[in-house]
């Protein structure tokens, strides 16, 4: 059985462009998407600081810094807007536990300023009585 894992976050980085008239997807830069681990064309979640919207759609490479939305979340999503954008991965139960989360932090022109890896803790599962 397989459960779903971000392993990867763009932490706050800010909306450069949104085009309604492309087809879908987001325009991410290669060095964001490399420091995150995104992959072309894999799934990411996005999430607006200033509103709460969620956006669920696939990663296309672009130029250094470029967070462009594009299709119909360009109507939700605006150039200026800070947004959270969150890289998922279906794995075992074994190998999440194994999982280093690469969450990159960026200054206001979405230049990466660091990079923070996370890994997850072990937990004791407690037995249910019974």
């Amino acid at each position: 059985m397989s459960i779903t894992v971000c392993t990867g976050k763009l932490h706050c980085v800010t909306v450069t462009a949104a085009r309604l008239d492309y087809e879908g997807s987001i325009t991410i830069g290669r060095n964001l998407m490399d420091a995150a681990g995104i992959l072309p064309f894999q799934l990411v979640h996005i999430n607006s600081m200033s509103n709460a919207v969620h956006w669920e759609t696939y990663a296309i490479e672009g130029t250094e810094g470029e967070i462009q939305l594009n299709g119909c979340p360009a109507r939700l999503f605006q150039p200026g807007d800070k947004v959270i954008i969150l890289s998922l991965d279906q794995l075992t139960r074994q190998e999440a536990a194994k999982v280093k989360q690469k969450v990159v932090h960026v200054g206001a022109k979405n230049e990466i300023k660091r990079v923070e890896v996370k890994v997850a803790k072990k937990v004791a599962r407690s037995k249910v009585k019974k």
